[in-house]
């Protein structure tokens, strides 16, 4: 099952919390529990998973995720709700949700979530980290740079990318340089990996 797993709970309804924080206890989970998202982002935790409650549609899925890549938490999100539809599931993983668990919590089906969790969280939370880092990074760039780097991933010379942008080739040159600067590679490969891995919200968490 989850042993050993800490997990981070937010939910607003403190009857849930403990009940909840008890399942967890019975599976060998550590359990962290929040009134909402505001104070988990003021105690930000660096290891486990975290469960939240979505009250609201599947539009607030990227809410929180995108909330929780501002704060640099890469921890791996699992949704929890009463409503559990396709809908609801499908824009939950779209936004980066790790799982999706239908409440009332059910022992065998958060065991069988939790041990996938174990499993997987390692290399979900490295993932995460890497696209929050990248994110980082990708926010320096300048509009022009931006613009630069899309054309040059396309495999774009210099001198297309000159014609394309109606620049010269030794302004493409400058933003190139400041572009490689400001994103800490020494290659145009290394701003294409950091170029996708920003990208990459759409993978599983």
């Amino acid at each position: 099952m989850g042993r050993g797993l800490e997990i981070h709970l937010v939910d607003s309804e403190s009857g849930r919390r403990t009940d909840a924080g008890r399942m967890f206890a019975a599976l060998g989970c550590h359990t962290e529990a929040y009134a909402d998202l505001g104070e988990l982002l003021r105690h930000p935790p660096r290891e486990g998973i975290i469960i939240a409650h979505q009250a609201a549609p599947a539009e607030w899925a990227g809410t929180i995720r995108y909330a929780l890549d501002d704060a640099r938490i890469p921890l791996p999100l699992i949704l929890a709700s009463e409503t559990v539809d396709t809908r609801r599931v499908v824009g939950a993983m779209a936004a980066g949700a790790f799982d999706y668990l239908a409440l009332p919590l059910e022992k065998p089906e958060v065991a069988a979530v939790l041990e996938r969790a174990l499993e997987l969280a390692g290399e979900a939370t490295r993932e995460r980290r890497r696209m929050i880092e990248a994110r980082m990074r990708m926010s320096a760039l300048s509009a022009r740079e931006r613009e630069v780097l899309e054309l040059l991933i396309t495999g774009a010379s210099n001198k297309v990318v000159a014609r394309m942008l109606a620049i010269s080739p030794r302004t493409v040159e400058i933003h190139r340089a400041n572009m490689m600067v400001k994103l800490r590679v020494n290659h145009v490969a290394g701003a294409v990996r950091l170029h996708f891995e920003a990208r990459a919200a759409g993978r599983r968490s």
